[in-house]
């Protein structure tokens, strides 16, 4: 780790109560001593992030509330990632990609990753190619929870909003990311700030190792089991104890990730020696803000909710159609299944393949099985791994699955009917490594969506049943 990485330390804070993770960085953004539960304060945002969905609107509120000449607070700080509803024929989603565009010409944005290379052009997406052959430009970034990091933009210490409710993600970073709408959105473009009430904090203690077959998707499934799926209405979930050291920064993700699904405003991770690995290495490879300033946890925190999660105990879990908060084990289950999808922010990582494609290496699917990474990196780290003599990448594909290069949200959110791996047929029940599972989530509305980790998602489209991984491991 480089010690010249990080800020060096400010001026010691009086606290005049002992804070939680959430609480200090919020206190820090606000310029106060000290913040609790409850206080209305304004925070001075480090990262604002937009997508394609709600970037067009975001633009129109900052328009039609500062002006149509109004530049935005700090065109550093605002970092535009179309990943939405990329690669389809659909006019509109395609016209969304072009006014990111123009915004960004406009305002002098630096931090945009376009589908296309060329600044002045439009992009249309040519369906007589397909849609597994790569059709997106040098600096198209992929899912913006992922690329965020990947690209650099998830410092410790720090704010990030964005206009996606999974922008928790980043939580893993030591960081308060929650998702806004776009009028609030709207207002960070325009004065860098917004009013929140601090949250209060639930604590999960994370003690052990996971075993062999079980995934973080497991952890976080089960935690949202214990509480349900508003159990952490506007509530930080904070995820700390000797577990978490045992926790690839993949896996904090897709812990973080999930937050949301359990009504959770934000989730956080402590600060640690792999977080400052990977940031470190980030904004080094992207030339992005190196300095940060993580927080620790004070002593004696409050906390609203404890739970001690013990990893060691954990078993392969499923969420069951209608809400994240169905909790199943997979063991005790024996349900047909039609389909199985592995992609997304929650589960389209390197890692996530890695362990999908250990379970199916040497075997085939029984049922139609999907395959999207989440960045065009993580393509390239499928496409150039070898296991013996074949790829990751060819792994899969050989045991059938149906991989596409053009990384992006896919059919996690559905989208229009010609999107990759969509659900257009009724009463399809599919297993999914993706991370909401609502009726018509990811396409027609009288499908049904299982959640589970990627391992759980292979060992089911081998068997075309709900099936627990355990028994499929060995390579």
């Amino acid at each position: 780790m480089n010690p010249c990485s990080r800020l060096n330390s400010s001026p010691a804070l009086v606290n005049i109560r002992p804070m939680t993770l959430t609480e200090k960085i919020l206190a820090r953004a606000a310029g106060k001593a000290s913040v609790q539960a409850g206080d209305n304060i304004w925070v001075n945002a480090d990262v604002l992030m937009t997508h394609d969905v709600c970037g067009p609107g975001t633009i129109g509120v900052f328009k039609r509330e500062f002006g149509r000449d109004a530049k935005v607070w700090d065109k550093t700080r605002v970092v535009i990632i179309p990943d939405h509803y990329i690669f389809t024929a659909d006019s509109k989603s395609n016209r969304n990609v072009d006014i990111l565009r123009e915004f960004v010409k406009e305002q002098g944005i630096e931090y945009f990753y376009d589908v296309i290379d060329d600044p002045n052009g439009s992009w249309v997406y040519d369906a007589a190619k397909g849609n597994r052959q790569r059709q997106y430009g040098s600096r198209y970034a992929g899912v913006c929870h992922t690329a965020l990091p990947a690209k650099g933009h998830t410092r410790p210490g720090e704010i990030l909003f964005g206009t996606d409710s999974h922008t928790c993600m980043a939580g893993a970073f030591n960081q308060f990311a929650t998702g806004i709408g776009n009028t609030d959105a709207g207002f960070v473009l325009g004065t860098g700030k917004l009013l929140i009430k601090v949250p209060e904090t639930m604590r999960f203690r994370l003690e052990g190792r996971l075993q062999p077959g079980v995934m973080a998707k497991d952890v976080i499934l089960h935690c949202i089991g214990e509480i349900g799926f508003d159990g952490a209405t506007y509530r930080a979930m904070q995820f700390d104890g000797p577990g978490v050291a045992s926790l690839s920064m993949d896996d904090r993700m897709t812990i973080a990730n999930m937050a949301i699904e359990a009504g959770g405003k934000n989730a956080i991770f402590p600060f640690d020696s792999r977080t400052a690995e990977y940031v470190d290495a980030r904004v080094k490879l992207n030339g992005t803000k190196a300095g940060y300033q993580p927080v620790e946890a004070d002593r004696d925190q409050t906390f609203v909710y404890e739970l001690v999660v013990d990893l060691d105990q954990l078993e392969p879990t499923v969420a069951c159609h209608p809400d994240p908060g169905q909790r199943k084990k997979a063991k005790d289950m024996d349900m047909k299944l039609d389909r199985a999808y592995v992609g997304s922010c929650t589960g389209g990582k390197t890692s996530d393949f890695v362990e999908f494609a250990r379970v199916l290496r040497g075997k085939k699917v029984v049922i139609d099985t999907f395959g999207v990474p989440a960045t065009p990196e993580i393509v390239r780290d499928l496409q150039t791994t070898y296991w013996g003599s074949q790829t990751i990448w060819d792994v899969m594909v050989s045991a059938g699955v149906q991989m596409t290069e053009n990384a992006g949200c896919a059919a996690c959110l559905g989208g229009p009917v010609d999107t990759f791996g969509r659900i257009n047929k009724s009463g399809i029940k599919c297993i999914s490594a993706t991370n909401r599972n609502f009726p018509g989530r990811m396409g027609d509305k009288e499908s049904q969506v299982f959640l589970a980790s990627p391992a759980t998602v292979a060992a089911s489209a081998l068997t075309g049943r709900v099936t627990d991984p355990r028994g499929h491991l060995g390579n």
